[in-house]
């Protein structure tokens, strides 16, 4: 069966932000994968595949507990049959291991939750970090038509299973957006999931290596839909975007916007070259508007900027700040910790290039503060 147009152009956008190596940006680690893969399989009750994707993520280094409060969190998605189903297989799965003399991490087991004071509170404290929304904000319509789902979903999804341990927010949510994605027609809560990835430290790039990660489980007609809600999500709807200005002094394309903590400000990266074993270096172009800058960051095998357009700042850590225009070339060596941006008046438009890849990924670090930017 051939492949829609909408297919085609994801999977080529897909591979081209996302090689073999590291690129500019954070990608998801091999275990934030089998989170994902297992979550999808569980969803859609495929316990043959489920089985081998539960045998890779112990061996990627996932421990027993995690798996376990993995599949616990999905039946508050895809229900409790679909749970207790991939329990049982993981439990027969390390039997099977045991035997064959595997000793697996059973890790830290989750905290009790202790008794302090009202659940529904909990869970809407908790629902409001999460959301990032603002107290006070009027109660969803099928909320207000059925008040028991928001008593349920405040003190049971979000104060029972979100306030517990050993999975992270971004595990959570990895889990709770693969069900979502597997179940399908679900768009409006796959939106809101999508949004609370944001939140809690996803980004654009991971979110899209999300899909990517789907496009190997799931159907082509549910890959595109998750990709055509993310898309939503990111605000990076091909159809809204704007002509080309032909007085745009900006030799490569801009790219999409980045979503992501490490980062302060609107930037917007089009990935240029990716590392291979051939050649040791990645490039992109980045694009600051005024304010925009990275956090302090250090890269292992050192990196090169080559302005193309604009102002902006450039310090070392230890150096005072300088000033960098277009046609300026700065070289930070490896391991040297510094951040870079747009100056307050003026966009920053340079060609960010990796070298060295082969000693290790960018290594990103607090904020800069308005002061050090200041200075």
């Amino acid at each position: 069966m051939k492949k829609s147009l909408f297919t085609v152009f994801a999977i080529v956008c897909m591979e081209t932000l996302f090689g073999q190596n590291q690129q500019l940006f954070d990608t998801l680690n091999v275990q934030q994968k089998s989170i994902i893969s297992i979550a999808v399989l569980t969803a859609k009750g495929d316990l043959i595949n489920v089985k081998k994707e539960l045998n890779k993520g112990l061996d990627a280094g996932l421990t027993v507990n995690k798996i376990k409060e993995c599949l616990v969190h999905t039946y508050a998605y895809c229900g409790f049959p679909r749970s207790i189903r991939s329990l049982q297989v993981f439990m027969e799965l390390l039997e099977e291991r045991k035997s064959k003399g595997i000793q697996d991490k059973f890790g830290k087991e989750a905290s009790p939750i202790g008794h302090r004071g009202s659940k529904y509170e909990r869970g809407k404290k908790i629902l409001d970090e999460l959301t990032k929304s603002t107290p006070g904000r009027p109660l969803a319509a099928y909320l207000v038509f059925t008040p028991v789902i928001d008593t349920f979903l405040k003190e049971h999804l979000f104060a029972d299973i979100f306030e517990r341990d050993v999975l992270t927010y971004i595990e959570r949510e990895l889990v709770t957006v693969s069900v979502l994605s597997a179940i399908g027609n679900v768009e409006p809560m796959l939106r809101s999931h999508f949004a609370i990835c944001l939140n809690v430290g996803l980004d654009s790039t991971q979110l899209t290596e999300f899909v990517a990660v789907l496009r190997a489980i799931l159907s082509e007609r549910e890959t595109e839909s998750t990709f055509a809600v993310l898309n939503e999500v990111l605000g990076t709807n091909k159809k809204n975007t704007k002509p080309t200005d032909m007085n745009d002094p900006t030799i490569f394309p801009k790219g999409e916007k980045v979503i992501s903590p490490h980062f302060t400000g609107t930037v917007w990266l089009q990935q240029l070259v990716h590392s291979d074993t051939i050649h040791h270096v990645n490039a992109g172009n980045v694009t600051f508007e005024p304010g925009a800058r990275t956090n302090w960051h250090l890269h292992p095998g050192g990196q090169i900027l080559l302005v193309t357009n604009g102002k902006g700042r450039y310090q070392e850590e230890g150096k005072p700040v300088v000033e960098i225009r277009k046609g300026d070339v700065i070289k930070c060596d490896p391991n040297v910790k510094h951040w870079h941006g747009a100056a307050p008046d003026s966009i920053l438009s340079h060609i960010a290039i990796g070298t060295n890849q082969h000693y290790g990924a960018v290594k990103w670090m607090e904020p800069v503060t308005d002061t050090q930017y200041g200075q």
